[in-house]
């Protein structure tokens, strides 16, 4: 157990150098600040680079699985079938993980995307779009990361369609009602163009 531990944590020591060194020589810094990553640390009270946080969540997770193999060694008993089970979830941990991170990336890309389209058609209401873009995103990664851990997978879902359901339902609602005069008008103007142009009979162009 001892030389486990000895040589995981010197394992741990060195990813966490060489992934830090790797990090800032692609300025993975700079690309995590223009992403908005580096603001969204400072407003959590992270004081560390997203370079180095993430050396050192590496480095922690390699701790983590050199103590768990440690104790294994010891081979109790009690312990083998939780770690038998720790590890079988694992990878369902990190998946979620990654799907929260790419998700959060994506949101952001989406939530510029949408507020750059709306400037451009001039709507009054372009941060509200993006922001609700962005946040519709970060909830349905949330939503996917939770489902894929198993935490309350059947709450989860329901509650997402619900939730889902009803904003969709309140955008129709919303969108139906304000647009309801622009509606008339179009169909107005269909009819009176058909009046226009009609000579009384009835002709079928198609079936």
């Amino acid at each position: 157990m001892i030389t486990i531990l000895i040589i995981g944590f010197l394992i741990a020591w060195a990813i966490k150098i060489l992934l830090l060194r790797f990090l800032k020589a692609i300025k993975f810094d700079r690309v995590s600040e223009r992403w908005g990553l580096t603001h969204m640390l400072s407003k959590g009270g992270m004081s560390y680079s997203p370079a180095n946080l993430l050396s050192r969540f590496f480095y922690w997770v390699i701790v983590l699985i050199t103590l768990i193999l440690g104790i294994n060694a010891l081979e109790v008993a009690a312990t083998q079938n939780f770690i038998a089970q720790f590890f079988n979830y694992l990878p369902n941990l990190f998946a979620a993980i990654i799907i929260l991170v790419i998700g959060y990336l994506v949101a952001i890309f989406l939530g510029q995307a949408a507020l750059i389209a709306a400037v451009n058609a001039q709507m009054e209401s372009a941060k509200l779009l993006s922001r609700s873009v962005r946040w519709f995103i970060i909830v349905l990664s949330l939503t996917m990361s939770l489902y894929h851990l198993g935490i309350a997978e059947k709450v989860i879902v329901s509650a997402f369609s619900i939730t889902f359901g009803g904003i969709v339902l309140a955008l129709a609602i919303s969108f139906g009602w304000a647009g309801r005069e622009l509606a008339k008008d179009f169909i107005e103007r269909i009819y009176r163009r058909e009046e226009r142009g009609g000579d009384g009979t009835d002709q079928i162009s198609h079936i």
